[in-house]
């Protein structure tokens, strides 16, 4: 791809998050490419269809939070990596906007599974909290999702917010401590 061609695609990527994120996966195409000042034309080049976009878009925060926990690994304590990465987990999962429910996973790059991604990068957090006694050692990579993802819901239908959900998950990680 041409400098100028992975310039648009990586701004029309930046733009899309953006919208997709104030008015969810429904979000109008038009509008993301009027916002990102191109054409629609040069929108649907880089994404020919709006799954295609979705699917982008999803995976580029999928990508975000993997990177996000290797750096975790390499510089901050055990127990404060695996909570900081959970916090970003339920901050992604509370501005989601439908986003992972509207489209299908099968329609990523080739070769990427967001899903195994995801698990991969959760299983280096857990594995290392667990073999340094920081977490309980009977809860696995699924559990994490679901009581991530469990708060995720609650909070959701609680006023407060983020706050409220930053309570919970605090909670639920202290139940975690080995």
């Amino acid at each position: 791809m041409r400098v100028d061609a992975r310039r648009n695609r990586e701004h029309l990527l930046a733009t899309a998050r953006a919208v997709i994120a104030e008015q969810g996966p429904e979000a109008s195409l038009n509008e993301i490419a009027r916002r990102a000042g191109v054409g629609p034309g040069t929108l649907y080049r880089h994404f020919p269809t709006r799954q295609a976009l979705l699917a982008a878009v999803f995976q580029d925060r999928v990508e975000t939070l993997c990177a996000r926990a290797e750096d975790l690994l390499a510089h901050t304590s055990p127990e404060e990596a695996l909570a900081l990465w959970s916090r970003d987990v339920l901050a992604h999962a509370l501005t989601d906007g439908g986003l992972s429910t509207s489209m299908t996973l099968g329609e990523s790059e080739p070769g990427f599974d967001c899903h195994a991604a995801m698990r991969s990068a959760a299983a280096g957090l857990l594995a290392r909290a667990q073999r340094e006694g920081r977490t309980r050692s009977d809860v696995d990579v699924e559990d994490l999702f679901q009581l991530v993802t469990g708060v995720a819901l609650a909070a959701s239908e609680l006023p407060g917010g983020l706050d409220r959900a930053e309570h919970l998950l605090s909670v639920t990680l202290a139940g975690l401590r080995g």
